[in-house]
């Protein structure tokens, strides 16, 4: 059994379960220690042709047999199988539920956390989390109530009736008991080491498979696939000896308990077998007691069983605690509320940033307007600061009070929630999910309208695209995206925002993988289908943002010059160089 704040309240939630789970199992222990007096009555029946039954002999015949002792039998079976099946159903039952339930909270606190927790840990880190580590907290959560129950009370029983047939021998059991108990508690602190360490292994293991396999064009495009091997040998074999060290501990400790339980089986026979030579006990008596310590077997191994699942699942629950209490730093502050009707106006004003594991400041008094309804060009190097303006806009990150304004309110003071649903937004690495075209499209939306998915295809160019594929929009994209080149990639990126038919649509380099006649028929279609709503484009190459209504120059975190193309050629030096530079290129190529 395991504790924890993040556990301790489902022993509450499914008490009722467990108390009748529990009450099946010490049912099932009390009709089982009925049958080592059904084996007295049977050894000395078949010895003496007597039997002692009621306080009184009677012969040992077929009725007897039959009636007291087959029959009896008969019943403790149906009891124990009702029984097992009982509380089979609510123990594991109730930890398969506990399991579902601490899934559902894991996957609803990630959704909240901020894209630096995402920077910081893995995807196989995390999947690990999610498969392994709730595996364990499954397993230790019912088995371990299991073992529980039926070491307290079968061990109970089973002792207690030891300690009625003789004292002396059953103090003697309980020296090699106490003794494989002490090991027990010892050795339990050192698997729970040795697992959380095996836990990281194998994360470690799946994390690299996962970036392999994501990744895997690159490896064949440069040939290292012996590289990758060599490394994925490397993990997996830190992975087999973490799980070696952790099955060396494990099979240790379960040697010690047979070991033990052998060495109290010697002295029953030997010290029993004497009371049996004096006539303190008969042979049936010997059988019954034997019978009883078999019983004790069973609760004594799971205690030592439970000892080593309690120190995996602590160590599991601890992982898993660390997910469940890691900080949500981007949420709503208290008092914020809805932004009812987002119109498009954005002010930057003087607004500073620093990323919370930076060095320097990404972003340094920044200050400029996009009135609702301009179509707004953001320009700059590459790692100007272009990216971290816009995600500034979604509160992806947190800004300073009085620094980002929509509509004339400050961004911390209005639910997040409700400004990213005023928004539409194609990020850098266009990211597509394993589905339809159609529902990649429509992912904004519960219900599917195929006409309008089927427009904003159109829009960004890529419904000539999509009709050429066996299964049109109801082709099945591999992982990431990986069926489209990547044009088509961003083309369908661009009409699933496009679909959201947002106030403020966001384009963070997104035709930077389509040629330029594709680039004018989809920057034509923006222009007329989102002429009234905000639009704003970060691109490298100037001919993408020249025709807008205003461009943002970006060099260093600062804003250089803020104007349209006309004016920033006359009074932005730095701009007409990149202007010039990118037109000699441009003829270069030609």
């Amino acid at each position: 059994m395991i504790f924890g704040k993040h556990i301790n309240r489902y022993y509450l939630k499914y008490a009722p379960r467990l108390l009748l789970g529990a009450v099946a199992l010490i049912l099932v222990d009390y009709v089982q220690l009925i049958l080592p007096e059904l084996y007295r009555m049977l050894v000395n029946g078949l010895n003496t042709g007597e039997v002692l039954y009621d306080g009184a002999m009677v012969p040992f015949t077929m009725d007897f047999l039959l009636d007291h002792l087959c029959l009896p039998i008969v019943y403790i079976i149906v009891v124990m199988v009702i029984g097992r099946f009982l509380w089979r159903v609510c123990f594991f039952g109730s930890a398969i539920r506990v399991e579902t339930d601490i899934r559902i909270r894991m996957f609803d606190h990630c959704k909240d956390l901020s894209r630096e927790y995402y920077q910081v840990n893995k995807v196989g880190n995390l999947m690990s989390l999610f498969t392994n580590d709730l595996d364990t907290i499954q397993e230790c959560f019912g088995d371990g109530l299991l073992m529980f129950f039926d070491a307290l009370f079968l061990g109970g029983l089973a002792f207690s009736k030891m300690l009625r047939m003789d004292l002396t021998l059953t103090l003697l059991t309980l020296i090699p008991l106490s003794i494989l108990l002490c090991i027990g508690v010892f050795m339990g602190k050192a698997m729970m080491k040795k697992w959380e360490v095996r836990q990281q292994a194998f994360s470690n293991l799946s994390d690299f498979a996962q970036e392999s396999f994501s990744g895997y064009a690159v490896v064949k495009a440069f040939v290292k696939e012996l590289v990758q091997l060599r490394s994925f040998q490397k993990l997996n074999i830190d992975n087999e000896n973490t799980n070696v060290s952790y099955t060396r501990t494990s099979t240790l400790l379960h040697v010690s308990i047979m070991t033990l339980v052998e060495t109290v089986i010697c002295v029953i026979l030997g010290y029993g077998g004497y009371l049996v030579y004096k006539g303190r006990f008969d042979a049936g008596q010997l059988v019954e007691y034997i019978a009883y310590f078999t019983s004790v077997v069973w609760p004594v191994m799971a205690v030592s069983m439970l000892i080593e699942k309690t120190a995996r699942g602590k160590a599991s629950m601890n992982r898993v605690s660390e997910l469940l209490e890691a900080r949500i730093d981007v949420q709503d502050r208290p008092g914020a509320t809805d932004m009812e009707q987002v119109q498009g106006r954005i002010e930057f004003r003087d607004l500073t940033f620093r990323y919370p594991d930076g060095e320097f400041d990404a972003l340094e008094h920044v200050s400029f307007t996009i009135e609702a309804g301009e179509s707004v060009g953001i320009v700059g190097k590459t790692g100007a600061g272009k990216t971290t303006i816009v995600d500034l806009i979604l509160r992806t990150y947190n800004v300073p009070d009085g620094t980002l304004f929509v509509d004339g309110r400050d961004v911390n003071t209005v639910t997040i929630r409700s400004l990213r649903a005023g928004c539409a937004y194609v990020p850098q690495d266009n990211f597509l999910f394993s589905d339809t075209i159609a529902n990649n499209i429509n992912f904004a939306f519960d219900a599917m309208d195929e006409a309008a998915v089927k427009e904003a295809a159109k829009l960004s160019d890529v419904h000539g695209n999509i009709v050429e594929f066996k299964e049109r929009y109801k082709t099945i994209l591999g992982e990431r995206g990986v069926t489209v080149s990547g044009g088509q990639k961003q083309r369908i990126s661009i009409a699933r925002a496009l679909m959201k038919n947002a106030p403020i649509l966001i384009l963070d380099d997104s035709v930077s993988a389509v040629d330029t006649d594709t680039e004018k028929v989809i920057l034509e279609n923006l222009k007329r289908t989102r002429r009234g709503k905000t639009t704003i484009l970060i691109a490298h190459r100037i001919s993408t943002i020249e025709g807008l209504d205003k461009i943002v120059f970006v060099e260093d975190g600062r804003i250089l010059a803020v104007g349209s193309h006309a004016e920033l050629m006359e009074t932005c030096p730095a701009y007409g160089r990149m202007v010039e530079l990118q037109r000699l290129e441009d003829e270069a190529k030609e």
